[in-house]
């Protein structure tokens, strides 16, 4: 995986299992979010009313979004449950020296 792109933000082992890290990358807002010992990072932005997915619940591999229920996968960005249509982007994320790296995806 080339390194070109990448951004560090936060130690890996500040965001434990099940939590969470609102983080801003080129201006634009950026969920961290660790199932088990994996980390995801998604655009921290619902797709139905552009309002913030950060405060939402997680269950297993989904956030639904605080304001009106919509649910989005956060591997794929997948919607889950209505009133959203559109998918969350997705950035790709990489563990390395303890840190938490991410490139964001282009739209």
């Amino acid at each position: 995986m080339s390194d070109a792109g990448f951004v560090a933000v936060a130690a890996a082992d500040e965001i434990p299992a099940g939590g969470r890290k609102q983080v801003i990358i080129d201006e634009q807002p950026i969920l961290i979010l660790r199932v088990g010992e994996e980390f995801y990072a998604i655009d921290d932005v619902c797709t139905h009313d552009d309002g913030p997915l950060g405060e939402g619940p997680i269950r297993g591999y989904e956030i639904e979004c605080p304001r009106h229920g919509a649910r989005f996968d956060i591997r794929t960005g997948e919607v889950r449950r209505m009133p959203a249509v559109e998918p969350i982007r997705v950035h790709e994320v990489k563990v390395e020296d303890g840190k938490v790296w991410v490139r964001l995806q282009e739209d």
